[in-house]
């Protein structure tokens, strides 16, 4: 059973990506998308770390979920698509924000998630 809830939030996660994808593409030629993608997962990542949920539950969504939601595969084609464009210091910025901007999301998260299980 827990295969299935997997594989149905996994599902559910990559419908959110998608959708996210096809608003903001229309507004922007930047790929604004896999970034708000990969900081917010991180970030909701981090919460549901730092609150300790019991083990089905942080996997059906942190791997689930999430694990489907969030895109780094897509974030590195974008990276060596700016890298084969000799846009290097683009490419270094989106890289050291999406990696550092994404840690900092997750420590944030992760904060948060112990301060709002706390008793």
């Amino acid at each position: 059973m827990l295969i299935v809830l997997l594989g149905l939030g996994s599902s559910i996660g990559a419908v959110c990506r998608y959708l996210i994808t096809q608003i903001l593409s229309k507004k922007s030629n930047w790929s604004w998308a896999t970034l708000i993608i990969n900081l917010s997962g991180s970030f909701l990542l981090g919460i549901l770390f730092g609150s300790k949920l019991n083990t089905p539950l942080y996997l059906i969504l942190g791997s689930g979920v999430l694990g489907g939601y969030t895109t780094f595969s897509t974030l590195n084609i974008e990276l060596l698509f700016l890298h084969r464009s000799h846009r290097y210091r683009l490419e270094l910025g989106y890289a050291i924000g999406s990696y550092l901007l994404g840690f900092l999301l997750t420590l944030f998260g992760f904060m948060l998630g112990q301060a709002l299980t706390m008793n």
